[in-house]
């Protein structure tokens, strides 16, 4: 995005959230994901919660040091989860100045953790990665293609992708959910914000090397009740 492009979406973004309540204290960030009952977002957190350990549980059975990037950080608070497990560095990038200062703020006693501002697509890394994570945050991408590439860029051999709490759709899906996120955006005084959110359909990962690590769709999940809607996509380098 030019600059002008990367301010205009985080007034909108910051704006959508307040309306949300999705601006949290810094003491609020420092619990998530945990959240009272009593939160409006409670069952969202809940999801949240689970992928975030699926995801922290499946890294720590590799039994490595591993250098770990989150791109769309946000407020930080899962990369300050992800910089507890053992030999970890992790680098926490998002375009919105906000956010990010929150989570500088929140997560500065967390030694092996950095925050930088800015897009991947343009920003300068000191080394690659083990791990690469979007965690609710590849929408905000209109090419997904670029933005995995610029990624794989940025892996070491054998790295690792990881896309949690998004959601693919079939290109008939795909076109209900723009409707559907219109519609919402709208509801919420915050029309301007549509031009900012991609709906990437599932057949994009087909030129990757991917798996599922968790599908919503698989029989056992729906056997099972596991009600978690979103996929859990890793793409090797």
């Amino acid at each position: 995005m030019m600059a002008t492009a990367e301010n205009k979406f985080e007034e909108l973004y910051i704006k959508l959230r307040n309306k949300e309540g999705r601006i949290y204290t810094d003491a609020e960030v420092a619990q998530l994901p945990k959240v009272p009952l009593s939160h409006v977002h409670f069952k969202e957190w809940q999801v949240r919660e689970r992928s975030s350990s699926r995801l922290i549980d499946y890294l720590k059975n590799k039994n490595q040091s591993m250098s770990i990037l989150e791109v769309g950080c946000g407020n930080g608070w899962l990369s300050g989860k992800l910089s507890t497990i053992k030999d970890t560095t992790v680098t926490g990038t998002d375009i919105n100045h906000e956010e990010l200062e929150q989570a500088k703020r929140v997560f500065k006693n967390n030694t092996n953790c950095n925050f930088k501002e800015g897009d991947i697509r343009s920003l300068s890394f000191e080394n690659t990665f083990d791990v690469i994570v979007f965690a609710a945050s590849i929408q905000y991408f209109s090419s997904f293609d670029e933005i995995i590439e610029t990624a794989i860029s940025l892996l070491n051999p054998e790295g690792e992708i990881h896309i949690i709490d998004s959601f693919f759709y079939s290109t008939d899906e795909s076109k209900k959910a723009k409707e559907r996120t219109e519609a919402y955006y709208r509801s919420m005084g915050c029309e301007d914000m549509w031009p900012f959110y991609f709906h990437h359909q599932i057949n994009s990962l087909k030129k990757y090397s991917h798996h599922f690590l968790y599908d919503p769709m698989a029989i056992k999940n729906r056997i099972f009740g596991n009600k978690d809607p979103f996929p859990w996509v890793c793409i090797k380098a």
